[in-house]
């Protein structure tokens, strides 16, 4: 389980996502992170509570973001754990909630196509 929140607007992202993320951490409490996009993904996760992260995050400048607070079912708190996840290029911030099923094969062949995993 975990919240999920995302914006997309003409203010700063960063402290509405957080502000999201305080209202959503019933549905997860053992990690968070947010990710806003200016010109480049800028992300910060930890295995804390949100409020938290709001104290020890930089200041991360954009108009359009996503963040996630976690409740570990599969695979400890972590850092690495915690989303946002970025794809091994950069390019790209994901957060998904639940458990993938295939994800050893499909890290394996993904491995094998030479991506880089982090999680």
């Amino acid at each position: 389980m975990g919240g999920i929140v995302g914006y997309i607007g003409d203010k700063q992202a960063q402290p509405i996502l957080l502000d999201c993320l305080v209202r959503l951490e019933y549905r997860g409490s053992d990690s968070c992170g947010i990710a806003v996009l200016d010109n480049s993904i800028d992300l910060y996760k930890d295995a804390v509570r949100v409020r938290e992260l709001a104290k020890v995050s930089p200041q991360l400048s954009g108009v359009v973001g996503i963040g996630h607070t976690r409740l570990a079912t599969h695979g400890e708190p972590s850092q690495a754990n915690a989303h946002p996840h970025l794809d091994c290029s950069g390019n790209i911030a994901v957060i998904h909630n639940g458990v993938i099923n295939n994800s050893q094969r499909l890290k394996q062949q993904l491995t094998a196509e030479g991506h880089h995993f982090v999680s």
